[in-house]
């Protein structure tokens, strides 16, 4: 099969008269459904603190230390797999190849990381936490970040970009609805719930193994169409050589270090808030894992609200805007019922209280839903402004900046929610006794942490954000000018 000039567009997908890139609808599905890579990552992500914490009795620093470690060193990888994935030629495109290697090899981390050996020292615990959680979030992105970049490339509308994320975004919320399920129902059902340390190894295995079938679906859908997308031409250099000079090429742009920047902030409170949630769950507002899951269900349908309502959105605001009000939703869904709660003037429990963090939940989901759109819309865009800038293709290096951002900086959030259990001197054997008697004060600094003190680090993530600058008009100026440039012999 001919490799596809670089610049150039799929002719099937450009018969229209406005020219704009856009994928079929049946492409779009098989694109979306990849989501339950990341997705299930994300899902079983937010028991691992839990798990290695109130279950197996590691200090909260300790496995906040484990997490932010393995994080990190992944997030260094990123630009790596970025690089490596913007330069590959093959007959299946130039992400696909990546993305075969990463749905095996995330199965094989995501069991391992919930089936420690048993016995094993605190320190050999520590160890295996480091080293499997690391290894399942690299493998991991070794399918996201081509997945990513692979979707900015798949369109180059201001909306129809849009309107690609929210398949993805779809496809990750039945993802997460299913494995959320799983979880509360199958896995954690019954007596001891969260705090059966017999439960998580079958979870683990189950969950990658689904991650893994879908995934590979997802491929077998989209190959035709990726292969026909833009390829280098000519070989690269060699990555020693090159990834310095791209990386300084990159954050030469300033739309890219604004986007990085704010999600480091960003990514760092939703870090901090998913690592407590399910402290705050079963300790402060004392839920039972059935009605836990619940909490999931209610973010996941403003979410779901927020997919259509963010394009109809776009069609008057711009995507900065669709950002700020979902930041600003955030702000208030992590802070009034919080607040309430630690200053003891609104303290309800069980299933009064379920009621009232699902409305909770509504909110924070309504914001994420229009961030999680138009954040990677945003990251796509700048990364067009770069080749009208630079003359080259860096959508692989773009995501993989939005993913480094994001993966330390929940990494650090998740070491600050461990650091906040040590300063609290939350007990580590509550996780393993059902009727621990929890001091009042611990719960109101657990549930501050969990809450207002997130939202602050989502305030100052939006200053950070305020001067982007890449509006519906410049973006249709960077449109106008690569399509001459592209139009241009070489």
């Amino acid at each position: 099969m001919a490799i596809a000039e670089e610049g150039a567009v799929p002719a099937a997908a450009t018969d229209r008269a406005d020219g704009e890139l856009r994928p079929p609808a049946s492409v779009k599905f098989f694109y979306s459904i990849g989501q339950v890579v990341e997705s299930g990552y994300i899902a079983v992500n937010g028991f691992v603190f839990f798990y290695y914490t109130a279950v197996l009795g590691l200090s909260g620093s300790m496995v906040g230390a484990a997490v932010a470690i393995s994080m990190c060193v992944d997030a260094a990888l990123d630009p790596i797999i970025g690089s490596w994935s913007d330069s590959v030629r093959s007959k299946y495109g130039r992400r696909l190849p990546l993305m075969l290697i990463g749905a095996p090899t995330t199965l094989l981390t995501m069991g391992l990381l919930f089936a420690p050996p048993s016995g094993i020292t605190p320190f050999l615990l520590f160890v295996w936490l480091t080293l499997t959680k690391g290894a399942l979030r690299a493998f991991a992105s070794v399918f996201n970040i081509p997945y990513f970049a692979l979707g900015g490339e798949m369109a180059d509308g201001y909306a129809e970009r849009s309107r690609l994320v929210a398949y993805r975004l779809l496809g990750g919320i039945v993802a997460t609805v299913v494995i959320t399920a799983l979880a509360y129902s199958v896995f954690f059902a019954g007596k001891g719930g969260l705090q059966r340390p017999d439960a998580y190894p079958a979870f683990g295995w189950s969950i990658g193994a689904l991650v893994f079938v879908v995934s590979l679906v997802s491929l077998a859908g989209v190959w035709r169409y990726a292969a026909s997308l833009p390829q280098p031409q000519t070989k690269p250099a060699p990555m020693a050589r090159r990834l310095v000079g791209e990386l300084v090429e990159i954050f030469g742009n300033a739309s890219f270090r604004i986007l990085f920047l704010s999600m480091l902030v960003f990514a760092s409170a939703a870090g901090a808030h998913a690592a407590l949630n399910n402290h705050n769950y079963v300790f402060v507002w004392k839920l039972r894992p059935e009605m836990i899951q619940f909490l999931t269900y209610a973010s996941l349908v403003g979410i779901t609200v927020g997919v259509p309502i963010t394009p109809y959105l776009l069609r008057f605001w711009e995507k900065k805007a669709v950002v700020g009000l979902g930041l600003g939703l955030l702000c208030v869904g992590w802070t009034v019922l919080p607040v309430a709660r630690a200053g003891g003037w609104f303290m309800p429990e069980g299933n009064e209280a379920l009621v009232y963090l699902i409305v909770t939940q509504l909110v924070v989901g309504l914001g994420l839903g229009f961030i999680y759109i138009a954040y990677p819309a945003m990251m796509a865009d700048a990364a067009e402004e770069h080749e009208m800038l630079f003359g080259h293709r860096r959508e692989g290096l773009y995501f993989s900046g939005l993913g480094f951002a994001g993966k330390a900086a929940a990494g650090v959030g998740t070491m600050v929610g461990g650091f906040a259990l040590d300063l609290l001197k939350f007990p580590r054997e509550a996780g393993r006794s059902p009727d621990a008697v929890i001091d009042e004060s611990v719960l109101a600094g657990l549930v501050i942490a969990w809450g207002p003190f997130c939202a602050a680090l989502c305030v100052l993530g939006g200053l950070i954000f305020a001067p982007y600058a890449i509006s519906r008009a410049r973006h249709g100026e960077i449109i106008a000018a690569l399509r001459r440039q592209r139009s241009m012999p070489h």
